[in-house]
C-alpha cells in the first residue's frame, strides 16, 4: 500500500480539521401536542405522525 511521503505538521492537521463542526440537532414542533420533536420521527409524546396516531400511548396507573 502506498505510504505518505512526509509527515503533516500539527499545524496542516489541525487547519484540516478545523472545518469538523459540531452541530445541535434540529428540532421541529409536533402539530398535534405542541412539543419540540426530531423531524421525520413519531412524536414520543403524543405517538403522532403526519397527521395520523402510529403508536397508542399506553394508560399510566
Amino acid at each position: 500500500m502506498a505510504q505518505p511521503k512526509r509527515r503533516w505538521s500539527k499545524a496542516r492537521t489541525h487547519s484540516k480539521r478545523s472545518t469538523w463542526k459540531v452541530e445541535a440537532p434540529k428540532f421541529a414542533t409536533c402539530p398535534h401536542c405542541h412539543e419540540p420533536v426530531m423531524p421525520h420521527r413519531v412524536c414520543p409524546n403524543c405517538g403522532y405522525y403526519d397527521g395520523k396516531e402510529v403508536v397508542a400511548k399506553k394508560e399510566e396507573n
